[in-house]
């Protein structure tokens, strides 16, 4: 550790050493974009906001190193002058966004299906665990593999095993071509078209099907070469009858989708409601639970329901077990499910005793993010 990095992240040791000696539980917290997803939110703050800025960047190995407080706006800005990329588009949902954040919560964009999810590109990360220690797992090269896995735990964990201090992050060149073509097409008519292109050589790159002012619709992106985009297009539309898009609209359109922003999202809240993700296989049928918007080549599909109608969260997660999927409770408008609701599906026997296991190793005395991931963890 240089001496630039641990003038960084001292006072972190110090107060999370002090923490764990006295049992106090404490909040990581970077932007607070994500501050509604997950169980709950208990104990005093840590913020990461001052452990921001790029390390280093090597356009030519397509590796980024950033602090995780940095700004995840300002990482995608300085990707972009080189003509690179965070493939997996990271939702913002605030311009206060940041690394940490996006790591920990793990969430990834509607590319996700074709291009990968966060902890895919994630090559290495810096942490302090819970008794102070400061700790490295994996590199800062694509070839580097050792402790990769370990850095791939971080993914998705709220904030539960570590703080963590910086990551690398392996970037990718924006696609030469894309395009976005429109469908008019029912759910099962959709999700059979999206099955069976999956399983051709075409550059899809994410979907999106939903009911728009009363008619079933299918939007279709496609990334790539320019040969290739333009090839597609026309075999796409040739046999289903459709239109291609103005590519400037349609890119702000799939920015908002990443963030929950299209009109389907704004009614759902307006009206209150709980917003349900499931996770299922992409060759699921329509799962019959209401109005749904689907993305993932069928992988995703979001439905609001009424809060607090547990006759309906419980209808939900039984269709996405049925399939083998997974049903989140993503928001919750009164805020209440941190206390008397339960977010995320049980884990199975196997699952609870690693995931209390590296708990344990990690985060001995439980003061990291207690109960955000489930409420005795």
């Amino acid at each position: 550790m240089d001496t630039a990095q641990s003038t960084h992240i001292a006072p972190y040791i110090d107060r999370i050493r002090a923490a764990a000696a006295n049992g106090t539980p404490l909040r990581l917290r970077g932007g607070g974009s994500k501050d509604f997803y997950g169980q709950g939110l208990t104990g005093e703050l840590l913020s990461t906001r001052e452990l921001g800025g790029i390390m280093s960047y090597e356009p030519s190995e397509l590796v980024v190193r950033v602090r995780t407080g940095t700004r995840l706006a300002e990482v995608e800005a300085a990707l972009a002058e080189k003509g690179q990329c965070l493939p997996f588009e990271p939702p913002h949902f605030s311009e206060n966004s940041t690394v940490g954040g996006m790591v920990a919560a793990g969430l990834s964009g509607p590319a996700r299906a074709t291009a990968g999810a966060v902890r895919d590109y994630i090559l290495g990360v810096n942490l302090i665990n819970g008794k102070g220690e400061y700790l490295s797992f994996g590199g800062q090269v694509m070839k580097n593999v050792a402790g990769y896995d370990v850095s791939r735990l971080m993914a998705g964990s709220l904030g539960t095993l570590g703080l963590m201090t910086d990551v690398s992050l392996k970037v990718l060149p924006v696609a030469p071509a894309e395009t976005t073509l429109r469908f008019v097409l029912d759910e099962a008519s959709a999700l059979q078209k999206l099955n069976a292109w999956a399983g051709q050589p075409l550059p899809l790159n994410a979907s999106s099907w939903v009911m728009e002012n009363g008619q079933p619709t299918l939007y279709l992106r496609l990334r790539g070469a320019v040969a290739a985009v333009e090839s597609a297009s026309q075999k796409l539309l040739a046999e289903v009858s459709g239109t291609r898009l103005d590519d400037a609209p349609t890119r702000a359109d799939w920015a908002k989708a990443r963030d929950l922003l299209l009109p389907w999202f704004a009614e759902g809240f307006a009206r209150g409601d709980a917003l349900w993700r499931l996770s299922v296989p992409q060759t699921t049928a329509p799962l019959d639970i209401g109005d749904t918007l689907i993305e993932w080549l069928g992988g995703q599909r979001w439905v609001f329901v009424a809060a607090g109608n547990t006759e309906s969260a419980t209808k939900i997660r039984a269709k996405a077990l049925a399939v083998g999927g997974s049903a989140t409770l993503f928001v919750e408008p009164t805020g209440k499910h941190a206390a008397n609701a339960q977010v995320f599906d049980a884990l199975k026997a196997p699952l609870d005793r690693i995931s209390r296991e590296l708990k344990r190793q990690f985060d001995p005395a439980n003061i990291f993010n207690r109960g955000r991931l489930y409420p005795d963890l």
